[in-house]
């Protein structure tokens, strides 16, 4: 009972989002577009969490700042502009790729062709080595054969 218990708490708990009832803008429309900025920004001192979802002090600090810049008029892309910024692009879960930041796109790739290179020398190295022995001698198939029988 207590495991489908804690099954269904934690099915109906789901991602709960950290942005408090005074931090909600009144105009819905603003609301909406500020959360799904929201869900492209990551807060700078948690591990991958955007800034909806943690409770962090700076992520409820830069969640009113985007609401403040959204509320001026700012477009999206010009709010995205202003937390980059003044956080850095670090705030970005898809940095742009210009810079170094091409480094981090190429990364995976090359690493990916590499593994399968390497993995494909040592594939073909084994089929071309000889084997160890030429079998067994007719001593040790004789030796073989009273030990299975026993």
């Amino acid at each position: 009972m207590r495991l489908i218990l804690l099954c269904l708490m934690l099915v109906l708990g789901g991602p709960a989002l950290a942005v408090q009832p005074d931090e909600v803008l009144s105009d819905p429309a603003l609301e909406a577009r500020a959360r799904d900025i929201s869900r492209v920004l990551r807060c700078p001192v948690c591990q991958g969490e955007t800034i909806d979802e943690s409770n962090a002090p700076i992520s409820r600090d830069l969640r009113l700042y985007l609401r403040e810049r959204l509320v001026a008029g700012d477009s999206d892309a010009q709010a995205i502009q202003a937390v980059t910024d003044r956080f850095g692009e670090y705030v970005l879960f898809q940095p742009p790729a210009r810079g170094w930041n091409w480094l981090l796109y190429l990364a995976g790739p090359v690493m990916a062709l590499l593994a399968l290179l390497i993995g494909w020398r040592f594939v073909a190295a084994r089929g071309r080595a000889e084997p160890e022995g030429e079998g067994l001698t007719p001593e040790e198939k004789a030796r073989l054969d009273r030990i299975m029988r026993d």
